[in-house]
């Protein structure tokens, strides 16, 4: 023990404390568990936030990364590399999008789909006063422009001013949406399901009316998938299970299962009509690191059929959570798709997340009266089973 609270006390001298992290040295994982430094074992139902999907010391993944790391790990954007031609051919299969752009993170990624919305419709006018519909409750990101686009004004309020020309309406309420739009409108942001906000699937009437709209009034739609895509839904990405594609999408997280990586992909319409040679850039990204596990991860995908095991999983844990919702009067509901669920609670949650942790269980929530499950996509029914049991417990 004394070795982890040293750990920590040397941490908080050295770090810059932005977090209230719960008082846990990780050190190691294996499959879907994690082991502190004392070695403690807990059932992790949190996979780094949506990151971890194929589970940890997944020996092919790891040894793809060995090998990148042998041949070479960086060249920068000026040359092509293998991995990232490979890993861009599958992405644009497996998205049914046309052209990707690969960048670090989640937020970056949103940052280059803001752009390219801008670009387009500044090459249709040549005005920079064009405004962009984000939805309340959302969250695209940390950094300014991501940050912008994120519907929830405490996140924003000391970081004023942001970028300009945002506007926010309500999801699944298309008249909200409507009352929005002027002729300068040049994207609607939203995520198909809510993750931080929630857990909010977007409701499929809603989406088809505002893919409707946008096309009606050459409007991009971005969808962000970054949390709630690359399988979690049932779906590689969410948005397929609607059969509503959209202008721009971001990915990111589960994409590099730990290596940080994200991306924005668009249709060639959007390709043909925005960003060219020096409108953005990234030294990191689509680096032959992070494309070899890309690349790995997407073979895995299909290998492995993670999709149709989330499906099979996901109906079992909705029954599962959905019992223990009926057995609580403390819960209100449970809500969600596939392998990204949430319990509303009448309650704030955070006592239950610290309780189940030390039994072992790693939990986080989606607002104050939220836990939110997002596991890797590789847990069994007996594992949902093993959640349940020690959840009900911390309940009791």
């Amino acid at each position: 023990m004394e070795l982890m609270k040293d750990y920590i006390e040397e941490a908080e001298k050295a770090l810059l404390h932005t977090y209230n992290r719960y008082q846990i040295v990780f050190d190691k994982g294996e499959g879907v568990y994690l082991y502190d430094l004392n070695g403690k074992k807990y059932l992790d139902f949190c996979a780094g936030i949506a990151v971890f999907a194929l589970g940890y010391k997944n020996e092919e993944y790891n040894q793809a990364l060995k090998n990148q790391i042998d041949k070479i790990i960086h060249t920068s954007n000026y040359y092509y590399n293998v991995p990232a031609v490979e890993a861009a051919k599958k992405l644009v299969k497996v998205s049914g999008m046309d052209r990707v752009f690969f960048t670090n993170s989640g937020a970056e990624a949103v940052e280059g789909a803001i752009k390219a919305a801008r670009k387009y419709a500044y090459l249709k006018d040549g005005n920079t006063d064009h405004e962009i519909i984000a939805m309340e409750h959302s969250f695209h990101g940390r950094t300014m422009g991501a940050l912008s686009v994120t519907g929830n004004p405490k996140y924003r309020e000391a970081f004023q001013p942001m970028i300009g020309n945002i506007r926010f309406a309500s999801l699944n309420d298309f008249d909200s949406v409507l009352s929005k739009v002027n002729e300068k409108t040049c994207a609607i942001i939203l995520e198909t399901i809510q993750g931080e906000g929630g857990i909010h699937p977007v409701e499929k009437e809603f989406l088809s009316k505002v893919k409707a709209l946008c096309e009606e009034k050459d409007i991009l739609l971005i969808l962000d998938e970054i949390q709630c895509g690359m399988g979690r839904s049932g779906a590689m990405f969410a948005w397929q299970k609607y059969g509503v594609k959209p202008d721009i999408m971001t990915t990111a997280k589960a994409l590099g299962c730990g290596v940080p990586v994200g991306a924005f992909l668009m249709t060639e319409k959007v390709a043909a009509n925005s960003l060219v040679a020096g409108d953005h850039g990234t030294t990191y990204g689509g680096n032959p690191l992070a494309a070899a596990a890309i690349n790995k991860v997407l073979d895995l995908f299909e290998e492995k059929s993670i999709i149709e095991n989330v499906n099979s999983v996901g109906t079992y844990l909705e029954k599962r959570l959905d019992e223990l919702a009926e057995k609580y009067e403390m819960i209100e509901t449970r809500r969600g798709m596939g392998l990204i669920q949430g319990l509303v609670f009448k309650v704030p949650v955070g006592e239950i997340i610290k309780k189940a942790l030390d039994a072992g269980l790693v939990l986080i929530n989606a607002g104050e009266k939220i836990i939110r499950f997002i596991p890797p996509l590789i847990i069994t029914k007996e594992h949902v089973d093993q959640m349940i049991d020690i959840l009900d417990s911390c309940l009791q």
